[in-house]
């Protein structure tokens, strides 16, 4: 009878019972990401497969932190006492806090978390923190490393040493199990974009007397 028919289901149930091949995609996609993330987290902690590395991983982490570099490009502007460096450390300068502001708006719109792995011990850190996705210390690593690239003039060896420590600096985040694969791939991208827009908006005594001026 009519009544004993099966009434058709709505419209968005068929949608959520039939999820899209996209939908399909990005969860295997996330699936493989975060067991990869898991699998190579060997320095995570100290009963970890390669946890005796843990303080070599450490002392890598510091040198892609944001601190540091901070301190150390104000300090040499400070200190400067020639027009062409006291310009080209003053866009160093502008890059990185540009790269700390970007970082801290799209952790704070994506708001993944942090590997369950994650033994957070890191010497600073902010709210901002907890979040994982994108890798500050992989934009950065890749932002230093390809501003450096263009405007210091470096034999080839330390050229490629400056490639090599980007790349330890991404791959050790993973090592840590402070972020997933994905975080880290995405970090350095966002990073090596992100030289583009402090080119384009490069800060010299035409553009920005006032700043020149303080100096």
């Amino acid at each position: 009878s009519g009544s004993s028919a099966a009434a058709p289901l709505p419209e968005e149930d068929c949608m959520k019972l039939n999820p899209s091949f996209l939908g399909i995609a990005l969860s295997s996609l996330l699936a493989i990401d975060l067991w990869a993330s898991k699998r190579l987290g060997v320095c995570a902690g100290e009963g970890s497969a390669w946890g005796s590395a843990r303080p070599l991983m450490k002392v890598i982490e510091v040198s892609g932190h944001g601190i540091p570099w901070l301190l150390g490009t104000f300090y040499g502007l400070c200190q400067s006492d020639s027009s062409a460096a006291r310009e080209v450390l003053l866009n160093l300068l502008f890059a990185l806090l540009l790269d700390l502001v970007l970082v801290a708006v799209v952790k704070g719109l994506v708001k993944r978390r942090r590997p369950t792995h994650n033994k957070m011990d890191m010497f600073v850190t902010i709210s901002v923190d907890k979040y994982s996705f994108p890798s500050g210390h992989a934009t950065r690593a890749a932002l230093v490393c390809r501003f450096v690239l263009h405007h210091l003039v470096l034999a080839v060896p330390l050229r490629v040493l400056v490639v090599l420590w980007a790349l330890i600096v991404g791959v050790s985040r993973v090592m840590l199990g402070r972020h997933n694969v994905t975080d880290v791939l995405f970090g350095l991208l966002l990073g090596y974009a992100l030289y583009s827009v402090v080119e384009y908006c490069w800060l010299s005594p035409l553009s920005a007397p006032a700043l020149f001026a303080l100096w």
